[in-house]
């Protein structure tokens, strides 16, 4: 699957979700917004994501995970909109909107991101990444089948990678150390240096910490649906290394975006 088909194949999925008599004041599991609240930043998210696929400037937050909270919050604020019949069809034309504007643009074209600079081509990452994580948690909610699989996780790493380093907390303040990740067939170091990340192709050094990881428990990991106990209990990772005990911590030097 392309990554295009993937974003576009993620959005239909969710609208089928809202369009089948979804009540929007459904609550999330562990979350603060509803169904249709859920399903509105999806709708505004997609819009923004397109307009800045097409080349239109559209500054949001300041690329901090507590900066794109506050930006969603606002951006809620003033869009009213909660029908999920018409949210869902809104995150449908949206995501085929990202994908027509992109595919008439140089896919290493620069641009500025409620993530910070990144390519195109990431941006796409970008996108399908949200859209799979607003989308598990709009499924669970309404008891329906997700949409996370290994082959969509995948399409998610160039975004994820490039993120890392921007979604790093004040828990990573002096961390020294080298992590090799492997998620399904992927594989990428994430190395610590008086606690700022660098993430590179292969490890400068002999890894501290190795962890082999389910590419779905990496990303629900990752994006905060799933705790480090949750996907241990679920044997959905390994780590050895030097310093194995370093695994249980790596989740921990990140905030979600």
């Amino acid at each position: 699957m392309t990554p295009e088909d993937a974003i576009v194949a993620t959005a239909d999925r969710i609208a089928e979700l809202l369009e089948a008599g979804a009540d929007p004041h459904t609550p999330l599991r562990g979350a603060e917004w509803t169904v249709g609240e859920a399903a509105a930043h999806l709708a505004l998210a997609g819009k923004l994501m397109a307009d800045i696929g097409a080349g239109e400037d559209r500054p949001y937050g300041d690329g901090t995970p507590s900066g794109l909270a506050a930006a969603n919050r606002a951006a809620l604020g003033l869009f009213p909109q909660r029908d999920p019949a018409v949210l869902g069809a809104e995150i449908s034309v949206t995501a085929r909107a990202f994908v027509a504007a992109a595919a008439d643009r140089d896919p290493r074209q620069a641009v500025l991101t409620p993530m910070g600079p990144m390519d195109l081509s990431t941006l796409g990452s970008y996108l399908l990444t949200h859209l799979l994580g607003h989308g598990y948690d709009i499924a669970v909610a309404l008891r329906g089948p997700h949409m996370v699989d290994r082959d969509m996780v995948a399409l998610t790493l160039p975004f994820m990678r490039q993120a890392m380093p921007r979604a790093v907390n004040a828990g990573a303040a002096g961390h020294h150390a080298c992590y090799l990740l492997r998620i399904g067939r992927a594989r990428f170091a994430v190395t610590f240096a008086d606690g700022v990340p660098t993430v590179a192709d292969t490890p400068p050094r002999r890894p501290d910490c190795t962890i082999a990881i389910d590419p779905v428990a990496f990303l629900l990991l990752a994006l905060g649906r799933w705790t480090a106990p949750t996907v241990m209990a679920r044997a959905k990772v390994v780590v050895w290394g030097r310093k194995p005990w370093l695994g249980l911590r790596f989740p921990l030097l990140f905030t979600a975006p």
